[in-house]
């Protein structure tokens, strides 16, 4: 499975941006399909994922904020990102996971200005 994500930039505090992965290999074999971030000098760490069954899962830290998910063919994961903070400030990845691989994309960078 191969992830490429894009859709980052520049953005005013209180706005919005709209991440994009491009999914593509053995895309039946993905479990579970995430967004994760890297502030700098900061662990990485879980945005919001989605299973294969649909359930979704979003940090504390996000949610209501933004919103995670796909479409149809699976080929796109999303991430809806509002009312964005300058914590949220970071280098996005997609990720998949199956049950023995789990893959990054390249990562977008997403600066927040306050």
């Amino acid at each position: 499975v191969q992830l490429q994500a894009s859709g980052g930039g520049l953005v005013e505090a209180g706005g919005f941006l709209r991440l994009s992965c491009a999914v593509s290999g053995r895309i039946s074999s993905i479990r579970v399909m995430g967004w994760y971030r890297q502030a700098r000098g900061k662990q990485r760490e879980l945005v919001a994922d989605i299973t294969s069954g649909g359930a979704a899962n979003d940090a504390d830290s996000v949610k209501g904020r933004f919103t995670i998910s796909r479409d149809n063919t699976r080929k796109w994961a999303y991430l809806q990102m509002n009312g964005l903070k300058s914590d949220d400030t970071a280098v996005y990845y997609c990720n998949a996971r199956g049950t023995a691989y789990s893959n990054w994309g390249q990562g977008t960078l997403v600066t927040v200005s306050s």
